[in-house]
Parts: C-alpha cells; structure tokens; sequence
C-alpha cells in the first residue's frame, strides 16, 4: 500500500503549493487514475510518491515504510516509475534498453535470471521481433511499449506511470491502456497512472482520484466520479455524462458546453 500522509510542496519559497496538504491511500491491485486540469498537481503528486522528487512537508509510506529514509535499492525493488519525459539520448535497443530494469537487481551485471525477465518482459509486450531495433527506428507506441517493458522487468509490486499516453493516437493509446490493465490484472501489479482523458480513465481504471489545485477534491470508483457534478468540482466544466454500452462518458467536446470562467471561443475576441 501506498500511503502519503499530509504532503505539501511548493518548487519555490513564497510561491502557491502544488500539493497542498494531500492525504490518500493506494491500495494494492488495482488500477488508478490521477486526473485533473493542467497544473492541478498530478504529476508532482506522483513524483513525490515515487521519490522523484522530496516534498517541503509530509510523508510517503511504503508498506508502512518511509520511502524517504528507505535504501534507494529498497525502494526500487518495490516500485517502478515511468516519468513524462522518458527520452534516452544514448542510441540503444529495445533489449537494451529494457536490460536497465534489472540494474536495482544486477547493478549492470546480468545473471541467467535476469535476461530470463528481460525476455518475458519483450514476450509480455509483444516486442520479442523487435528487440534488436534501435528506439529511435520505432514508432511513438512501440516505443513507449518498449519503456514499460522496462519498467516490468523491474519486477516491482507498484508501477506509476506520468501520462503515458502522451502524443499517441488513438490505437496506440488504447494499446497501451489494455497493456496496463493487463499487468495489474494478470501480474497482479498496483498501477497508478496520470492520464488527461477522463474517458480512458473511466473506461480502464478502478479508481479515479481528481485533483484541482494541489489537492484532491474527488475518489473513488468510475460510477462515482462519471456524474457531471462531480466533474464540475475537478474540471470547473459543465461536463454531460452519457451511458453508453455500459461505460460513462463525458461529452466534454460538446459545442453548447464551455468552461465557466473563460470567454466563449465561438465569440469574437
């Protein structure tokens, strides 16, 4: 489980926090989205759980430990993180690059069990054909393939990813969202993921958690959260919600519909 208790953080002195005194809890097993408007803390909320980056004032726990005062090695055994931006200037290739999953492990030295993981990943991922191919001759979707295959050869109880959906159409996002729903469901892994698309999140995801301003004003279930009151109080939008074949979906798109304190961009400026 992971829990952050009372975070807080501001990147400079005197300016508004990101995280304004967040308190939530990540059970193990399922499927979370982080969701919100840009700026809205999503990212910043994951990097302090990741260990990416140490908030000016409370705490993560990691099954009960601190991550904080935990060994780097520790943690890293236990969770994966997939920052936004994942690119790699070095030319390598998809095994190469998936073969860095295992350094918490190996600290670069391979043993038979680790190129074992490293071939389960690219067989996970359906990427075996493809595992001597530079990064850079794959597409936008293989590649982030390849990056989650890395962070599943970590071999780790939690995966968070920061919007992994990022300039993907919509195969390819679909893809990707169907692969993560894999690793929770047949790997038994805890994901937790920032995602833009509300619908993709209610679509995949057990939870969603909303934020708005540095702290979190929604959790809870898909059915909870798919109601347009509720995503009033994240998106400051008149957001319809609509049953369709059984899924909630927000019509955010629709023309007649407009965010409240913005000028209307069908009238002249």
């Amino acid at each position: 489980m992971i829990d952050v208790r009372s975070v807080s953080h501001a990147y400079l002195d005197g300016t508004p926090k990101v995280l304004d005194d967040v308190e939530v809890t990540f059970p193990p097993g399922q499927v979370t989205a982080l969701v919100g408007s840009n700026g809205a803390g999503k990212s910043t909320l994951l990097s302090a759980m990741g260990r990416l980056l140490t908030p000016k004032a409370g705490s993560v726990l990691l099954d009960g430990v601190d991550i904080a005062k935990a060994p780097p090695t520790t943690v890293a055994k236990r969770m994966a993180v997939l920052r936004q931006d994942n690119r790699i200037s070095a030319r390598l290739t998809v095994v190469d690059l998936i073969r860095f999953g295992r350094f918490p492990y190996s600290a670069g030295r391979l043993t038979i069990q680790d190129h074992s993981v490293v071939e389960q990943a690219l067989d996970y991922v359906d990427m075996t054909a493809m595992r001597d191919c530079f990064l850079d001759e794959l597409s936008g979707g293989q590649r982030q393939r390849a990056y989650i295959a890395m962070i599943l050869a970590q071999d780790t109880d939690y995966v968070l990813l920061d919007e992994p959906l990022n300039n993907l159409d919509m195969r390819h996002a679909a893809a990707i969202m169907q692969l993560l729903r894999r690793t929770a469901d047949d790997l038994e892994r805890t994901v937790i993921v920032v995602l833009h698309d509300i619908n993709v999140a209610s679509s995949y995801c057990d939870r969603i958690v909303g934020m708005r301003d540095g702290r979190i004003v929604v959790d809870g279930t898909p059915a909870h959260v798919m109601r347009t009151d509720v995503l009033a109080e994240v998106f400051d939008m008149d957001i319809p919600v609509h049953d369709i074949d059984g899924h909630q979906l927000a019509l955010h798109w629709a023309p007649d519909r407009h965010v409240s304190h913005l000028t209307d961009p069908r009238r002249p400026a």
